[in-house]
């Protein structure tokens, strides 16, 4: 049986490769959406970069799916708040968007309140369980984890946080109940979601992870045992009875009572640690974001243990020592600036970041603006270096989704959340219709790594949830999943509308690159002269990689008028709607 789907699902993925991003939809707003546009790519591909805007003046959403959107704006009409629209919107995008974020994960919230102007960052990151360590992977002598051991099945599992950290926001800030916010997502998990081309694409990619658990396998292929096509409807009727329970009984069913037995039961049968004691003992943390400025604006952003904010203000901090708004947004010089700027980030992450608790981190020295400046002067205009890391000491004082919010009083919300990698550890536990993260992943193997695994630490994050405001008035919130790629797109999204003035749309569908350890990787949108001049520059270029795996940004916007603007990314199925 096995073969005969193998055969069908290479006959799937051959078809799947002439497929690009789902048609544009219709945008609910005060305005006529702008007609949808193609652009050419590597092999074919194409990209949708028209008609996924939308302009309101009381309220505006932007997530990775049209359905979860449609949802947070609902939320606001009806009267509920900012945190309100983005719990329920969190649970629906677990249900529609399960490849990528669910209750079975975690990651990051940022908050600020029209009222009082205070910003929160609320920290739901998964944590290892308190017997993780090194020991439980075979690693070989060259740093490698054999077998997938850290990514597929009950080892690569760590505590899930989403729930109690979306509880808590709801709890502290919303005006629901659970049952109000969650009851979309339970009917959702009942009746069906309508799969979409980069839902079945994921699947298809993930079968081999996918066929290695049946709860998983039972609940990603169809009847005949093959990846669901797009257009067909996908139920999840376990995580409809699990989500029902979390709206009956609160966090405690998931964390001590009947869900996370079958959670932990899970994990271990496939040789993971976790125990119902960490899953009772898991606590979210609520603090303040790292905050910065660029160019006049405030920028506030995830703080440890993500990475995310504090690299993107480091390299913000970098380009305000050059003259980037005279630069050609598509030009070698400025691909070039860029690449410099962020393989200077990069070292510093690699070298310092960790999880507080366990390191001690210079985020002061790594976001402070003289400690840019003496990085910026090791730049060479005119050809491409390697980079050590810096010393920011001196300076120091004593896979995964992302949904952007506004409304009309100012309150604004950004999340990002993840079960890792896209399909996770691969592992649903039995009877929940929960697919469980492999956040563990996300630990160094190297034991002198201040990022390196062990009991009860959060692992590094890229995830980047950040507000931007002027003098006090908000301006910009926006975030994506990718990995390190969220920190040069999210970087490279807030430059493009500040430096060279671009609306929000546009600057999510600009040409975007990344560059964290030497190769610069671009979207081959950019002509054969700009890549001449970057090849004489000494760059190493990849240009070859499909428009999709660059992070995909969500954002809203305040004008000066305060028309609020939607942006979405069409390397995805993201959408805004606003009213």
């Amino acid at each position: 049986m096995k073969h005969i789907r193998i055969a069908a699902l290479i006959l799937a993925l051959v078809m799947a490769l002439t497929a690009c991003g789902a048609p544009a939809a219709s945008v609910p707003s005060d305005s006529p959406a702008p007609q949808a546009t193609k652009e050419p790519f590597v092999g074919g591909e194409t990209v949708v970069t028209g008609g996924r805007d939308a302009t309101g003046m009381n309220g505006v959403v932007s997530s990775g799916r049209e359905e979860a959107s449609q949802l947070g704006v609902e939320i606001l009409q009806a009267g509920g708040n900012a945190i309100d629209a983005a719990v329920a919107m969190g649970f629906l995008l677990g249900v529609c968007e399960q490849q990528s974020s669910g209750i079975g994960g975690g990651g990051f919230m940022m908050i600020r309140f029209a009222e009082t102007g205070e910003v929160v960052f609320i920290d739901f990151r998964d944590e290892s369980a308190a017997a993780a360590s090194l020991d439980m992977w075979t690693v070989d002598e060259n740093g490698k984890v054999l077998n997938d051991e850290n990514k597929i099945g009950g080892k690569a599992v760590a505590v899930p946080g989403e729930v109690k950290g979306m509880l808590y926001a709801l709890d502290t800030y919303g005006t629901m109940s659970r049952a109000e916010v969650m009851a979309p997502a339970i009917e959702m998990a009942e009746e069906g979601f309508v799969v979409s081309e980069i839902t079945s694409r994921d699947i298809k990619d993930a079968y081999g992870a996918i066929i290695q658990f049946p709860a998983t396998e039972k609940l990603y292929l169809n009847e005949m045992g093959f990846p669901y096509e797009p257009g067909e409807i996908l139920k999840n009727p376990d995580l409809a009875n699990t989500l029902r329970l979390i709206a009956e009984q609160g966090e405690s069913v998931f964390y001590e009572g009947e869900i996370a037995e079958k959670i932990v039961a899970a994990v271990q049968a496939t040789g993971g640690c976790l125990t119902m004691e960490d899953m009772a003992e898991y606590e979210i943390h609520v603090g303040e974001p790292v905050h910065g400025t660029y160019r006049g604006y405030d920028i506030y952003s995830s703080n440890l243990p993500s990475s995310g904010g504090s690299i993107i203000l480091e390299i913000l901090n970098i380009l305000e020592n050059f003259d980037v708004p005279s630069m050609d947004p598509e030009s070698a010089e400025y691909f070039h600036l860029l690449s410099e700027t962020f393989k200077l980030g990069f070292a510093d992450r690699t070298k310092y970041m960790g999880d507080p608790a366990y390191v001690d981190v210079p985020v002061s020295g790594i976001t402070s603006k003289d400690y840019a400046a003496e990085l910026a002067a090791t730049i060479d205009m005119e050809k491409s270096q390697t980079y050590e890391a810096g010393d920011p000491w001196p300076y120091e004082s004593a896979s995964t989704t992302h949904y952007s919010i506004m409304d009309a009083a100012g309150n604004m919300v950004a999340v990002t959340k993840t079960v890792d990698a896209t399909f996770a550890s691969g592992l649903v536990a039995e009877g929940t219709g929960i697919l469980l993260n492999d956040t563990l992943f996300d630990f160094s193997v190297d034991p002198e790594s201040p990022n390196v695994v062990a009991g009860n630490k959060r692992p590094l994050s890229s995830m980047s949830p950040t507000l931007v405001l002027k003098d006090g008035v908000p301006f910009l919130a926006l975030g994506a999943p990718g990995t390190t790629r969220i920190i040069t797109g999210v970087a490279q999204v807030i430059s493009k509308v500040i430096d060279h003035g671009m609306d929000v749309q546009e600057a999510i569908d600009a040409i975007r690159m990344h560059d964290d350890f030497g190769t610069l990787i671009l979207e081959d949108r950019v002509t054969p002269e700009v890549k001449e001049q970057l090849a004489a520059m000494g760059h190493e270029l990849e240009t070859g990689e499909v428009w999709f795996t660059f992070p995909c940004v969500q954002a809203t916007m305040r004008l000066e008028d305060g028309t609020l603007r939607g942006g979405a990314d069409p390397r995805r199925d993201g959408k805004a709607v606003a009213f």
